[in-house]
C-alpha cells in the first residue's frame, strides 16, 4: 500500500486530488491543511512515500507573507525530510507567474529552487508543474480564480466588470490537473526539456468570450435553450458554472400548457440537437393527427398504455404500434408520415418527445391531416 502525503489538503487543488486519491485502493492519503501543525507534518513525512506540495499563500495581507508561505514552507518541508534521512518523491504545485518578476512569482521561483537544489543534493526525484489559470469545482470565488468570481457572479445575478475583454488566458481544467498528477504518482510523468511538467490539456479562451458562455448557461436555465457544448471547454466550463448555483435554487419551472387533454410543457432545446418535450394525456385522448415535411420526431411512452398510428401522406396503409411504460419502446415518427398517439389505459400517460429542431412559431412545419 502506497501512503501519499498531500500538503495544503483543503485548498482548490487539494481538495480535488484528495477525493481522487481516496477513490483508490491500496493508497493511504496523509491530507495536511492549515489547521495542521508542523508535528504533525513531521510524523506524516515519516510514513509518506509521495509528496503532493501544493500548500502556498496566494491572497496574503502583506506581500513579505508570499516568501513565508511558499518558499519558507517549502524550506520547512525539505529540512523535515533531510532530517529523517527520506528521499520521497515531490509534486510541487507552481505557477506559470514563477517567470515573472512579482512577489507571488519570486516565492514561488524561490520554491521551485529550493526543490530542484534539493533534488540534486539527495537524488531524490521531484515533479515541478507550472500551472497556468486552473479552473473547475470547489475554487474560491474573488480568490483563486476569474473564472470562479465570474461563475459565482453571474450565477448569482450579481453584476461583473470586464476590463479588458480580449485579454486572453491560458487555462486548465482541474480534473485534467488531477490525471496528470495521478500520473506522476504512478511514474509515468517526466519533466520537459526545461525540467518542469505541464498539464497537456489547455485552452486558450479570451474573457469576453468566456462570459459569453456563462450567461448562456445563465439563460438557458430561463428559456430552455442549450449552447452549443459539443467542445471539451465548453463541457467543462459548463460543469464548472453549474457547481456555482445557489443551493436553494438548483430548480426552476417548466411552463406547463395545459387543456382538457392533459398537459405538455417544453424540457430542453438546443439548435445542434432539437427539442425535448413531456405531455400528460387523459384515457380516451388522441394527440397528434398532424405531419411534418422536414421534421423528424421520437416518441416514448413512460407511463400508461398508448397507440401510435401512422400514415404516409397519400396512402392508405395504417401501421400501429402499441406502447406501454411496462415495456419502453422508441417510436421514430419519419418526415412525410401523418401520425397520432392515443392514451388507450386508463390512467394518465405520459410521454417523451424528442424533435430534431426546435419548433419555430413562424414555420411551425405542422400540418393537419388526420391518420
Amino acid at each position: 500500500m502506497r501512503t501519499v502525503l498531500v500538503t495544503g489538503a483543503s485548498g482548490f487543488i487539494g481538495k480535488n486530488l484528495c477525493s481522487a486519491l481516496e477513490q483508490k485502493r491500496n493508497l493511504k492519503l496523509l491530507p495536511y491543511g492549515r489547521e495542521d501543525n508542523v508535528e504533525t507534518l513531521a510524523v506524516y513525512l515519516e510514513q509518506a512515500d509521495f509528496i503532493f506540495h501544493l500548500a502556498g499563500v496566494n491572497r496574503p495581507q502583506s506581500p513579505e507573507e508570499y516568501d513565508e508561505g511558499n518558499r519558507g514552507f517549502t524550506d520547512i518541508l525539505l529540512s523535515l525530510i533531510e532530517q529523517q534521512g527520506k528521499r520521497t518523491p515531490i509534486a510541487f504545485a507552481s505557477s506559470i507567474q514563477a517567470a515573472l518578476d512579482n512577489a507571488y512569482g519570486a516565492s514561488k521561483r524561490a520554491a521551485e529552487a529550493a526543490l530542484f537544489e534539493w533534488s540534486r543534493k539527495n537524488h531524490a526525484p521531484v515533479y515541478i508543474y507550472r500551472l497556468p489559470n486552473v479552473f473547475g469545482k470547489w475554487s474560491k470565488p474573488n480568490y483563486n480564480s476569474v473564472i470562479a468570481t465570474f461563475c459565482h457572479n453571474i450565477s448569482h445575478g450579481i453584476p461583473i466588470e470586464i476590463h479588458h475583454p480580449l485579454n486572453e488566458l491560458t487555462l486548465v481544467y482541474i480534473d485534467d490537473v488531477i490525471h496528470e498528477f495521478l500520473q506522476t504518482v504512478n511514474e509515468l510523468t517526466s519533466p520537459d526539456e526545461d525540467g518542469f511538467c505541464y498539464v497537456s490539456k489547455r485552452y486558450q479562451v479570451t474573457l469576453q468570450q468566456i462570459v459569453n458562455l456563462l450567461y448562456s448557461f445563465d439563460q438557458s436555465r430561463k428559456h430552455l435553450v442549450m449552447p452549443d457544448l459539443k467542445g471539451d471547454f465548453e463541457r467543462k466550463l459548463f460543469a464548472t458554472y453549474t457547481s456555482y448555483l445557489p443551493e436553494d435554487e438548483f430548480d426552476y419551472s417548466l411552463d406547463m400548457k395545459e387543456d382538457a387533454r392533459g398537459w405538455l410543457a417544453e424540457f430542453i432545446k438546443s439548435k445542434e440537437f432539437g427539442q425535448i418535450f413531456i405531455s400528460r394525456t387523459k384515457p380516451g385522448i388522441t394527440r397528434g393527427n398532424h405531419w411534418h415535411h422536414t421534421k423528424v420526431e421520437k416518441f416514448l411512452v413512460v407511463d400508461g398504455e398508448g397507440l401510435i398510428r401512422l400514415k404516409k401522406v397519400g396512402s392508405n396503409d395504417l401501421i400501429t404500434y402499441n406502447v406501454s411504460g411496462r415495456q419502453l419502446k422508441v417510436v421514430d415518427i419519419p418526415a412525410g408520415y401523418t401520425h397520432s398517439i392515443t392514451n388507450t389505459g386508463s390512467r394518465d400517460m405520459i410521454t417523451l418527445f424528442w424533435a430534431n429542431q426546435v419548433f419555430d412559431p413562424e414555420q411551425p412545419d405542422t400540418y393537419y391531416l388526420e391518420v
